[in-house]
């Protein structure tokens, strides 16, 4: 979900103390009646018969798709030294570092309606990347390729990003390059509100990536991981990703996430559309010191929580990040499971409880799940039935949130087919292309594009 032009506007003055910081995250509170969700969507891409990576340049690449999408109603270009890069409208288009295409979808007060666009968007995408032979897969992580093989965005900031991240982590370009998800949005009424809400996303957090684990292929062989995209985020960059387990210490709230968040050293900052890398200075520091003559504004700020990469995350929304992309069918699922658990207080509790584990056990559940998926051991017991448990209260929290959102439970019957199977979608995958599939790239792509 994007600020408007009024909230855009009041982030360009300079930030003078530490209630700009936390007045920041205060601006995000609303009435629960008017409480939205929002759904960011990315798709691999790869070329139709020969399964190479799909270049940026050239009358069939990933330029041209974007070009082709501004042609249509709606929609405007979103340029960088005359490259295309993006496309605004009601819900815009953007390309991650490695090519991979993105929907970032309205705010909904509608779950159905969210859902829907995000199935309209793939009908179109399909109508015009099958002229230009190109495939976008409901993967978590590229099948085929090394990264080194992959497309690279000609974006400044991606520019940065590359040159500062493989510092922090040895997949920081794996996962810049060969992972999609899909994120979901939501708001909260107040601090506690958004305290509670953050508190129950982090401790789901390994139960949903299990739900959704759908990477288990790397250089066309089983990659060790059913989702290898989950393990890939642990080895990103200690400083911005993570569990945040200092999210439950006693007294958390906006100014503990704002110091946490001071400390994370900065990509760059921009000014009049010109990007100037950080060379790992933190936010404090640009604070309190200044940047070559700049001052801090609280559009630099909102800039920089855009650039932290937690499992789970807070700007003026509370942004959830651990499910793997899917295929078409599991796709409704992902925000459905979220607004359930998210939307109803009795739900929400009931969550947390579920998974009520030390920072510590969450960690090695978290990693264990990247590795063995639902068929992973928790503290509580085996991940399959906390999962089941889980989608149990999702569909409880949607049926109680009134008439609209309880017709869409509906939206979570492929989620519950998958865990009566008890396998998350990559091991389903890593099955077929070991079993039926016989390891045939256009099997995997047949199954899995959108």
């Amino acid at each position: 979900m994007t600020l408007d032009r009024q909230a855009s506007a009041e982030l360009e003055r300079p930030i003078e103390s530490r209630d700009d910081l936390t007045d920041y995250f205060r601006a995000g509170e609303k009435p629960r009646g008017r409480f939205r969700l929002g759904i960011e969507h990315e798709k691999l891409a790869l070329r139709l018969g020969s399964f190479e990576p799909v270049p940026y340049d050239g009358p069939q690449g990933i330029e041209a798709l974007l070009r082709s999408l501004a042609e249509q109603p709606g929609f405007e270009a979103i340029t960088e030294d005359g490259r295309v890069l993006g496309l605004d409208g009601p819900a815009s288009v953007s390309l991650e570092p490695g090519g991979q295409v993105e929907q970032n979808g309205s705010p909904h007060t509608d779950l159905s309606a969210a859902v829907s666009e995000i199935y309209e968007h793939l009908a179109l995408m399909r109508r015009l990347a099958e002229p230009l032979g190109i495939a976008l897969l409901g993967l978590g992580a590229h099948p085929f390729h090394p990264t080194k093989e992959l497309t690279q965005i000609p974006r400044e900031r991606y520019r940065i990003m590359r040159n500062y991240l493989p510092t922090r982590g040895e997949l920081a370009l794996d996962m810049m390059h060969a992972t999609a998800s899909l994120q979901v949005s939501f708001d909260w009424s107040d601090e506690a509100d958004m305290v509670a809400a953050l508190r129950t996303s982090l401790a789901v957090t390994p139960i949903v990536t299990a739900c959704f684990a759908n990477s288990s292929l790397h250089l066309g062989r089983p990659s060790g991981f059913v989702s290898r995209r989950a393990w890939i985020w642990r080895h990103t960059d200690p400083d911005r990703s993570g569990l945040l387990p200092f999210a439950f210490d006693p007294g958390f709230g906006y100014a503990r996430y704002a110091e946490w968040a001071l400390d994370v050293p900065m990509f760059f900052i921009v000014r009049d559309g010109h990007y100037s890398a950080m060379q790992g200075k933190t936010f404090r520091r640009f604070w309190k010191e200044g940047h070559e003559g700049e001052r801090a504004t609280l559009t630099d700020w909102d800039r920089h929580l855009t650039t932290l990469f937690p499992e789970v995350r807070v700007k003026r929304i509370l942004e959830v990040r651990c499910a793997d992309a899917v295929p078409g069918a599991l796709l409704g699922a992902v925000p459905a499971l979220w607004q359930g658990i998210l939307y109803d207080l009795d739900a929400r509790a009931a969550a947390a409880a579920l998974a009520a584990w030390s920072p510590e056990q969450r960690d090695a559940v978290h990693l264990d799940v990247a590795r063995h998926g639902l068929a992973a051991e928790t503290p509580s017991g085996p991940m399959r039935e906390l999962a089941r448990r889980l989608a149990a209260l999702a569909r409880q929290g949607l049926a109680r949130q009134g008439p609209a959102t309880a017709s869409a439970v509906d939206l979570l019957d492929p989620l519950d087919e998958l865990l009566e199977r008890g396998k998350s979608p990559g091991e389903i995958v890593l099955e077929r292309w070991q079993g039926e599939w016989a390891g045939a790239a256009d099997r995997l792509i047949d199954s899995t594009r959108y």
